[in-house]
């Protein structure tokens, strides 16, 4: 068994598919109308044929206020892994991106967590090198 899909709700599929793409650097594997919305999800450019991130629509009742206690309370919906959290933190800022805390270490991990302009905040995190 493996995970082939994982999902982020967003407010805006358009929105979200830009921010995505354009600005993180992930790119599409699908995107296909479906009415009103469309299933799109997007991949690691160094991963093509791994996880898709599905960007789901937060239509359901329970999806907003959910996403809103999450901000508030300051947890992720969410984790990328990166190589280097210093780097993307810089290459990310430098495109307009909103963090909300800025590069931590944690022992273990370091981490860093954005505004997804699209209702979410989601951490970075690198792991260190365990002697």
């Amino acid at each position: 068994m493996r995970i082939h899909l994982a999902g982020v709700l967003v407010d805006d599929q358009e929105k979200a598919l830009r921010f995505y793409t354009e600005t993180l650097g992930f790119q599409v594997k699908h995107n296909i109308p479906l009415g009103r919305h469309a299933w799109i999800t997007v991949v690691s450019k160094e991963a093509p044929e791994g996880t898709e991130l599905v960007l789901e629509p937060d239509e359901h009742p329970a999806a907003r206020p959910f996403k809103e206690a999450l901000v508030k309370d300051g947890i992720p919906y969410t984790s990328f892994a990166v190589d280097d959290v210093e780097a993307e933190h810089e290459r990310l800022t430098a495109r307009g991106v909103r963090f909300v805390q800025p590069p931590t270490d944690l022992g273990p991990v370091i981490t860093a967590v954005f505004d997804d302009t699209c209702g979410n905040l989601i951490q970075i995190q690198e792991e260190k090198p365990q002697p």
